[in-house]
């Protein structure tokens, strides 16, 4: 016999809350590299899923050269790290460190043949984010990457 598994078990993560100022809907507009001529714009929302057991978020930008994409935050309590799943139309799946500190949230891998940063410096009053990218290949220098800035729509 299977037990369905009910609200009880949807509990909030408390070592995600320093996450809570993301949560929301946000209008993006953005700069990439590979695309230098275009300012490109989008949407975003970070949420609670399983009644705050995990932080997602999903982006969509209208430019062709930009991929839609979703992530997964979590925590590992013992270690206390967190870490991002992130997948994209692409079919790229990649594995973030996730960082937080007082006022930025940030996330990178460092995989030898293409390392990724992301800066986000959250606005004093949670109603804009600044988000900068950098991006390495092979190990070589950091380049710009994606840049973006978050205005909230709502909470």
């Amino acid at each position: 016999m299977t037990t369905p598994i009910g609200p009880a078990a949807q509990r909030p993560n408390p070592a995600l809350e320093p996450l809570a100022p993301l949560i929301g809907n946000w209008r993006t507009t953005g700069t990439h590299p590979l695309v230098p001529e275009a300012t490109f714009h989008g949407l975003t929302s970070f949420a609670w899923h399983e009644g705050g057991a995990f932080l997602v978020m999903r982006s969509e930008i209208d430019e062709p050269e930009i991929p839609d994409g979703v992530a997964v935050i979590g925590s590992d309590d013992a270690a206390g790290t967190f870490t991002m799943l992130y997948f994209d139309e692409r079919d790229i799946s990649r594995r973030y460190t996730v960082e937080v500190g007082d006022g930025e949230v940030s996330w990178h891998r460092d995989e030898a043949g293409f390392a990724q940063r992301m800066v986000l410096t959250v606005a004093g009053d949670g109603s804009r984010l600044d988000a900068k990218g950098t991006m390495s290949h092979e190990g070589g220098p950091w380049e710009d990457d994606l840049q973006l800035t978050y205005e909230r729509i709502d909470s």
